[in-house]
């Protein structure tokens, strides 16, 4: 699992990329959960943490861009 200061460490581009793969990563693991496959279910909460992680640091992005952009349309 990867800690939030290594997703802020990451670029926008890299970012998307990661949260797209966690994603497909954990619809594959929700599949083996239902075929009774799966090893360990806690892997499960890992990647709905990781992808819950993802996107705050993708809000936090896209507020500091907003209120950049509200300040230097107000200076």
């Amino acid at each position: 699992m990867t800690k939030a200061s290594e997703f802020r460490e990451m670029s926008d581009d890299h970012l998307a990329m990661t949260l797209k793969e966690t994603t497909g990563n954990l619809f594959h693991l929700r599949l083996q959960a239902q075929t009774e496959r799966l090893d360990a279910p806690s892997e499960l909460r890992k990647q709905r943490r990781s992808i819950a992680r993802i996107q705050t640091i993708q809000n936090e992005r896209a507020a500091k861009r907003e209120a950049e952009k509200q300040e230097s349309a107000n200076a």
